[in-house]
């Protein structure tokens, strides 16, 4: 038998630095893998691992439970009618004042951006933490490691998610893992803020919705908003989140005008917890999930249900990774139905994952197959976008088929 000081670590240590802290998924996953091994342990060779021969570790169930580990404050009672690009501003304006080593750099940002999202920003903080930077995404990202290795907070601009890919080298090989390969420390504290989805004559370049390419890279976070309230909210939480974010806005919502309650922002420093999911609309005869540019699309189909008679509960995903699998569980299992959309292709769509989760979850509780209501799998067209994209109208489809099964 191997002496304990040559045994390979605890199995836990497979998971331990991928997140500052497990989130329900990583847990989940070494509980089983725990169990796993005692049970085939013909298969395992328990006597080079730590622990392994020992009696199964204590584990606490609140752990694989999907809400989020820390909760903000609450916020000021006070709000604003604003829009999502200002709120964005305020964000940032409010993440450089609380933290003089936090800097902001991308294309054009010094001056504003290319969506006015960080107008003033270099007067109030000055040109050495409010920065342009070079039209070369990797170089972004890559100095973006850099200042979080020398302690300093970094919130990087790409001007389009479309233009994110030169950067996927240093996102996934580096960013995602520098934790991991380095056994903890360094590369958190790191934001990518990047303007997403259709736009309404952006074509293939100005369009896309990649946020399931990086779904499947273990060790960031990935964060969509719906409107201005929740921009604000979650950008100022995944500033000050230890692990690095992925924060996608969709941008044809910089300037739409919020009339409900999205649109009324918290006045000063204001949270929401990453990883949580929000039930926008209460119903019990189906749910619908989405985030993002979609939560608008499925209130619109939800309201069109209502007239048949239908009664549908909306959910704004709002986190990617990790997502709020319990909220999503506890809907479908009263309602018993399931659709998923998002602008992205369907096939491989973070939609898919959803659907599996919740399959596994909720079977016995199902009442029609989980449908799934997204883009189509062909590139972002110019010329047929109102029919590539989730519409209402096939919202309103799934929603009919699925109660008609």
């Amino acid at each position: 038998l191997a002496s304990p000081a040559k045994k390979k670590p605890p199995i836990k240590d497979c998971f331990t630095d991928v997140y500052t802290e497990l989130p329900w998924h990583l847990e989940e996953q070494w509980q089983f893998m725990e169990k796993h091994v005692r049970e085939y342990s013909d298969d395992y060779n328990l006597s080079k691992f730590r622990d392994l021969d020992g009696p199964l570790p204590a584990m606490d169930p609140s752990r694989v439970l999907s809400k989020p580990l820390t909760t903000p404050p609450p916020p000021s009672t006070q709000t604003e009618r604003t829009t999502m690009v200002n709120a964005i501003n305020d964000a940032l304006s409010i993440a450089l004042e609380k933290n003089p080593k936090c800097v902001l750099f991308g294309q054009d940002v010094g001056f504003g951006g290319v969506f006015r999202c960080s107008m003033g920003l270099r007067d109030k903080f000055g040109a050495d933490r409010v920065m342009n930077a070079p039209v070369a995404e990797q170089a972004i990202a890559g100095f973006a490691v850099g200042l979080s290795c020398a302690g300093w907070s970094a919130i990087a601009e790409i001007q389009f998610a479309d233009y994110i890919f030169p950067a996927f080298d240093q996102i996934v090989n580096e960013i995602a893992k520098y934790r991991y390969r380095n056994a903890g420390g360094g590369a958190g504290n790191i934001v990518i803020r990047t303007p997403c989805s259709a736009v309404g004559h952006g074509s293939m370049y100005h369009s896309q919705s990649p946020e399931s390419f990086f779904a499947h890279c273990p060790g960031l976070k990935i964060v969509v908003p719906r409107g201005p309230r929740q921009a604000k909210g979650l950008l100022l939480s995944a500033v000050r989140d230890p692990d690095p974010v992925l924060f996608f806005e969709p941008k044809v919502l910089y300037r739409h005008v919020f009339e409900d309650a999205d649109g009324d922002v918290p006045v000063g420093d204001y949270e929401l917890p990453l990883g949580q999911a929000e039930v926008v609309r209460e119903g019990s005869d189906i749910t619908l999930v989405g985030w993002g540019t979609q939560v608008m699309r499925m209130q619109a189909a939800a309201d069109r249900a209502a007239k048949e008679g239908i009664s549908c509960e909306v959910i704004d995903l709002q986190t990617i990774i990790p997502w709020d699998v319990d909220a999503v569980e506890a809907s479908v299992k009263k309602t018993g139905r399931l659709v998923v959309t998002h602008e992205a292709p369907s096939t491989n769509g973070f939609g898919a994952e959803i659907a599996q989760k919740i399959q596994e979850r909720c079977f016995l509780s199902l009442e029609a197959p989980i449908a799934r209501v997204c883009g189509w799998d062909t590139h972002f067209p110019y010329a047929f976008e109102e029919v590539y994209l989730p519409s209402v109208a096939r919202l309103q489809d799934a929603i009919r088929k699925s109660m008609s099964f």
